[in-house]
C-alpha cells in the first residue's frame, strides 16, 4: 500500500506560481509511475503530467512549458511546479501512482492504483 498526501494548493492570481507536493508513505514509490491529474467542477478528471519510473515525462498540451514535475525518491515526494497560472487551471489536483512503467500506459486515471485526497488550486483573474 502507498498512501499519498498532497499539499501546497491555494488561491493565486493569474500569472502567479504554486508548487504542489505529494508525499508518499507506506512503501517507497520509486518503482511506480507518478502522475498529476486535475478535476474542475463538472468536468472529468484529466491528466496533467506523467513521469515514468525510467525518467520520461509527458505533459498535457495545456500545461506544457508552464508546469514541471520532479520527484525526489529519497524523500518519497513528487512535486508539481506551476508557473504562469491561468484561471482555467483552477481545479482539484491529485497525485497518483501507477504500477505501469511502459510509456504506452499511465495516461488514463484507470491505470493508477493509488491516489491522494487532492488539493484545491484556484486561480483568480
Amino acid at each position: 500500500q502507498v498512501q499519498l498526501v498532497e499539499s501546497g494548493g491555494g488561491l493565486v492570481q493569474a500569472g502567479g506560481s504554486l508548487r504542489l507536493s505529494c508525499a508518499a508513505s507506506g512503501r517507497t514509490f520509486s518503482p511506480y509511475t507518478l502522475g498529476w491529474f486535475r478535476q474542475a467542477p463538472g468536468k472529468e478528471r484529466e491528466l496533467v503530467v506523467v513521469n515514468w519510473r525510467g525518467g520520461s515525462t509527458y505533459y498535457a498540451d495545456s500545461v506544457r512549458g508552464r508546469f514541471t514535475i520532479s520527484r525526489d525518491n529519497a524523500k518519497n515526494t513528487v512535486y508539481l511546479q506551476m508557473n504562469s497560472l491561468k484561471p482555467e487551471d483552477t481545479a482539484v489536483y491529485y497525485c497518483a501512482a501507477s504500477p505501469f512503467t511502459s510509456s504506452t500506459r499511465a495516461y488514463d486515471p484507470h491505470d493508477y492504483t493509488y491516489w491522494g485526497q487532492g488539493t484545491q488550486v484556484t486561480v483568480s483573474s
